[in-house]
């Protein structure tokens, strides 16, 4: 069974950094990716970045601009999203997601539809 554990949000003032880890277990991963999506309050979900696991390739949304960095760790099996300069409209619940089937088109990753499976979430919230 696959699990996938968020942790790493909390509160933190505009300007400043969080990094989000997502634990992954229940599955060989080294054919997959691994994606990160928020989800601010009465919107949908948005794709923030995404990493092949074998870490050849990485995906960002539009609106991270450089200021995120998606990383993966394998002897852990460990994905990270590290957010600097954080914005007020960046607060949201971060889900972490695995997507198994990387044999379509790369703007599938950019869509939650795509992905197998689903943590629970991290909630993230930036101050002005």
């Amino acid at each position: 069974q696959v699990q996938l554990e968020e942790t790493g949000g909390g509160l933190v003032q505009a300007g400043g950094s969080l990094r989000l880890s997502c634990a992954a277990s229940g599955r060989t991963f080294s054919t997959d990716a691994m994606g990160w999506f928020r989800q601010a309050p009465g919107k949908e979900r948005v794709f923030v970045a995404a990493i092949k696991w074998s870490g050849y390739s990485t995906y960002y949304g539009g609106f991270v601009k450089g200021r995120f960095a998606i990383s993966r760790d394998s002897a852990e099996n460990t994905v990270y999203l590290q957010m600097n300069s954080l914005k007020p409209e960046d607060t949201a619940v971060y889900y972490c997601a695995v997507k198994t089937d990387l044999g379509g088109n790369d703007s599938d990753y950019y869509t939650a539809v795509g992905y197998d499976y689903w943590g629970q979430g991290t909630q993230v919230t930036v101050s002005s």
